[in-house]
């Protein structure tokens, strides 16, 4: 792997050196070419220009290598569908056409200003001002020239005429040519005389420094005949000298010269001039050389451009898509459960924040994670000790969800109720519980579901195969946090054997107290009948009046006994409730209304709340002889004369309405209170102790709840509570 990773790090550097040299070297030979320009253009110069076009071609092959492979990897990478090719993709055509459209622009629009100009440039007439220039240049020489020739001749005519040459006229001839040098203003007179130098009239304000003789072999050759002309450097300036000869056979061969000194600024302009004809001459022939190096040049900058702006583009976009590669990639691990990645790059901007925060949310699941797996480690732990609780108590359990469907039934409710069925989770109780022998069952249900609150201890039967099974059925609404209903549990308690036991028991003790209650009236009952045997058998006088006791006697124990059996008679035929709208407060106000006639010493206190809903499903005659038997035993407990307080309220939450009956009297005992609703059982020395036990059956037939306790700081409270 460390060779391969090598490699593709050494591709890059390789590239970026060769780009570098190549940009030195552009640069170097421009600028050789522009401080060149007096070589040759059909030399050095093309060479140069070659060599840029050769590099311009290179820079722009790597251009073009470096952008194919890298569309060319986007694409497979888009193929291949990585994570973030896309974005990537965008990013370098949004960067590449960044760069191409304006720099194309701009190389197009200078190349064409750059041509137009070089065109303009060679298309102005130059070369004939510059023509014209240099003639009038050489006419002004040439006139100097003429001018100085034309001179000489007239000194020499001059001479011939005069002979000034004669020795004897040689002092006139002095002053001849010295007032000839004024008058023609000449800078230069001389006469030779064969080939020797007579004398020289010289203008002092010339450079005398800088003065040159005549050469001896030029004055020869001019008067064996050759016409004399000499141009000579003297200082800044030139020298221009013309000459005439003529012979005089008494005297020799004589040459006069005149001479014209031009200084520096007319020799200089005229050599500049001469100069700039030919460097204009050799530029025009440089014309299309220009024009491909700027061009060149051009091409070479925006070629620049293009890669720096691709290269920008490509960095970004792999600065920007490889992390976010990394973290998609680690979701992906995430996803799949593996919460030990870390995202490892070392970005510092906002990517560089997102990933730690990426880090940060990831050690956080994994810490969540762990925490979670031991509290669902814990839950099912828990869970399995309450599901063996549940597979192991005798009391059967049913949940239900906020629907009515079974999420919980454990075998002993599955054995209650006969259910051979094995899959009953998730079904609807109504499915399971559909069978007739369930009526009472799905009933008490139907009715938990519907108001959704506790019923304790309702006994019903279920009868399977010629077999009753007598069970206690609870019901215990479930809420969650918010008070929102979520479901019912119902609990299954056989009762069977213990309903037997106590009935049983019941029958002992009824059977003891009926046989006390009966043997008292028989007591005198006999003793009556023994007396009226006894004295019929004496005979005596006035036995008629003793029958006639006796018989009363008789007869009035004979309806104690039967008023005992007609009680045990209603206890035993207790009327089915029939449910039907009532007014609670109705009923207690009629109630009272009879009490308070009758019981003048009783103190009645009513407190109804307003709360308490008009109509309450509930059988007013029933309820009546509930409400009746408790204040008949609160009464019987102050002996009639005392206070009692009837205090009603209402429960929204389990739309429950309560009926508080406190009484002033001396409260119960702790051993009394678990009794007092049992049959038969009474603390008063008469009565048959059944008046509490019908207020709890009939409480406990409209789903309700009945029980005692003592009130604050004395008497008895009794507390009834009914569905709304």
């Amino acid at each position: 792997m460390e060779p391969i990773a090598d490699s593709r790090k050494k591709g890059p550097r390789v590239i970026g050196a060769i780009i570098i040299l190549l940009i030195v070297l552009f640069f170097a030979i421009e600028f050789f070419i522009r401080e060149s320009q007096e070589f040759s253009p059909t030399r050095l110069t093309n060479v140069l220009l070659s060599s840029l076009q050769i590099i311009v071609l290179l820079l722009g092959l790597i251009l073009f290598f470096i952008l194919g492979r890298n569309m060319v990897k986007l694409y497979l990478e888009r193929k291949r569908k990585v994570v973030g090719s896309h974005f990537k993709t965008k990013l370098v055509i949004f960067f590449i056409a960044l760069s191409f459209i304006p720099t194309l622009l701009l190389f197009f629009f200078a190349s064409d200003f750059v041509s137009r100009n070089i065109e303009q440039w060679f298309q102005t007439p130059l070369d004939k001002l510059l023509d014209d220039t240099k003639s009038v240049a050489d006419g002004f020489t040439l006139n100097t020239e003429e001018l100085t020739d034309h001179y000489a001749q007239q000194l020499s005519r001059a001479i011939m005429a005069g002979k000034l040459i004669s020795p004897e006229n040689r002092p006139a001839l002095r002053d001849f040519i010295r007032d000839k040098l004024t008058e023609y203003r000449l800078d230069e007179i001389g006469i030779f005389l064969d080939d020797e130098e007579l004398f020289s009239y010289i203008n002092p304000n010339m450079p005398l420094q800088d003065y040159q003789d005549l050469k001896a072999n030029i004055v020869k050759r001019a008067q064996l005949g050759e016409e004399f002309r000499s141009i000579e450097p003297m200082g800044s300036g030139e020298m221009i000298r013309r000459g005439a000869s003529f012979s005089m056979p008494s005297v020799g061969s004589v040459l006069v010269t005149t001479g014209k000194f031009l200084p520096q600024n007319y020799a200089q302009k005229m050599n500049n001039i001469t100069s700039y004809v030919q460097r204009y001459r050799l530029l025009k022939t440089q014309k299309n050389p220009v024009k491909t190096f700027y061009l060149m040049t051009l091409i070479f900058l925006t070629l620049l451009i293009i890669f720096a702006a691709s290269w920008i583009g490509f960095h970004l976009a792999k600065s920007i898509t490889v992390p976010i590669e990394k973290l998609a990639q680690a979701t992906r691990e995430v996803s799949r459960g593996n919460l030990n990645v870390k995202v490892e790059d070392p970005a510092s901007d906002e990517i560089g924040t997102l990933i730690d925060s990426f880090n940060q949310m990831i050690f956080d699941l994994k810490t969540s994670q762990m925490s979670i797996a031991q509290k669902t480690s814990e839950l099912e732990s828990r869970k399995r000790y309450i599901e063996t609780i549940l597979d192991n108590i005798t009391t059967g359990v049913i949940a239900l969800d906020r629907k009515g469907a079974i999420t919980t039934m454990n075998p002993s409710a599955r054995e209650m109720l006969a259910i051979a069925e094995k899959d009953v989770i998730g079904k609807g109780y109504r499915n399971i519980l559909g069978s007739a022998r369930y009526a009472e069952v799905l009933r008490n249900i139907d009715w938990g579901m519907k108001n959704r609150y506790k019923l304790a201890d309702k006994e019903i039967s279920v009868t399977t195969d010629g077999q009753t099974t007598h069970l206690a059925l609870a019901l215990s609404p479930l809420k969650q946090t918010d008070g929102e209903f979520s479901g019912l549990i119902v609990v299954l308690d056989d009762m069977t054997q213990l309903i037997k036991a106590q009935k049983i028991a019941a029958w002992k003790e009824v059977a003891q107290r009926v046989a006390h209650e009966i043997k008292n009236p028989l007591t005198p009952i006999q003793l009556s009948a023994e007396r009226m045997i006894k004295n019929l058998q004496k005979g005596e006088p006035g036995h008629q009046a003793m029958i006639e006791e006796g018989a009363r006697t008789i007869i009035q124990e004979a309806r104690t006994i039967k008023s005992l059996v007609d009680e045990f008679s209603n206890f035993a035929r207790m009327p089915k409730i029939q449910l039907q709208s009532a007014d609670i407060h109705q009923i207690i106000d009629q109630i009272l209304a009879l009490f308070k006639g009758i019981f003048t010493d009783i103190e009645f206190e009513v407190d109804y709340s307003s709360e308490v809903p008009v109509s309450v499903p509930a059988d007013p005659e029933q309820m009546k002889r509930a409400i009746i038997n408790v204040l008949d035993n609160s009464i019987d407990a102050m002996n009639k004369k005392g206070r009692i307080g009837i205090r009603t309220s209402f429960d929204k939450a389990p739309q429950r309405v309560t009926i508080e009956i406190v009484d002033s009297g001396p409260g119960i005992t702790v051993d009394d209170k678990f009794k007092l609703f049992l049959p038969h059982y009474s603390t008063k020395k008469k009565g048959m102790g059944l008046g509490l036990a019908i207020v709890n059956q009939i409480i406990r037939d409209h789903n309700g709840s009945v029980n005692i306790e003592n009130n604050k700081p004395h008497g008895a409270k009794f507390t009834i509570q009914i569905p709304a």
